[in-house]
């Protein structure tokens, strides 16, 4: 078995949601004054690499700890958007060109967009490719358990489609997992490909940090 890291790093100070309090990731011992080397964290539990569990966005739904461990793990479709150009809506037409003939009931979807490779350019923030509302609904449709994105939000940074794409899947019990990376070696395995991102276990929160990998057989 291979692991391909789809995970995005956590530095201080380093990418963030522009909504979300700046990342602090500080040394607070080290050798050999302290004996010890520990660091402090302090950043929203939607930083980085990180699962979106209902509560998120639906009043009353399940926090993570609600959700099994299983929930997080399935067989995932990738849908290659690269280089997917500013403002790119990810709707339901472009959704049923690009997985036609795939089964998705029960599977999940991963939209690489290339705006993974953007964190430290401006359009990452400014002008990132999202899911349409209609797209995420159709998703829900055809039975997906859950959707990634190579952004900090899946619905981008427009509240008037960002909140409606959430409340689409969140409520729907379809889950998201955000701010992936996509390296080449990821679009070369056989597809569907088991995908993990199994999320820091945090009582009651609506989301956590997760290192989200695809399991790959040799």
């Amino acid at each position: 078995m291979r692991l391909i890291d789809l995970s995005q790093p956590i530095s201080d100070a380093g990418p963030n949601c522009p909504a979300h309090p700046p990342v602090r990731f500080e040394r607070i011992a080290d050798h050999p004054a302290d004996g010890w080397r520990m660091e402090l964290l302090t950043c929203a539990t939607h930083t980085g690499s990180h699962c979106d569990a209902p509560l998120h966005k639906m009043v009353g739904g399940p926090s993570l700890d609600d959700m099994p461990i299983e929930t997080w793990v399935a067989h995932a479709w990738l849908v290659d958007l690269r280089p997917a150009r500013d403002h790119l809506a990810v709707d339901a037409e472009l959704l049923q060109s690009a997985l036609a003939g795939r089964e998705l009931a029960g599977h999940a979807v991963l939209l690489c967009t290339g705006f993974g490779e953007l964190r430290e350019h401006p359009r990452w923030k400014s002008s990132p490719a999202y899911l349409t509302p209609d797209g995420a609904a159709w998703l829900v449709e055809s039975g997906v358990r859950g959707v990634g994105i190579d952004h900090y939000s899946i619905g981008g940074n427009d509240d008037a489609i960002n909140v409606p794409t959430h409340e689409t899947l969140l409520g729907n019990g379809v889950w998201v997992v955000e701010d992936l990376s996509f390296p080449n070696e990821a679009h070369a395995v056989q597809q569907p490909v088991r995908f993990w991102a199994l999320p820091i276990r945090l009582a009651g929160a609506s989301g956590a940090f997760c290192r989200p990998v695809l399991e790959v057989a040799e």
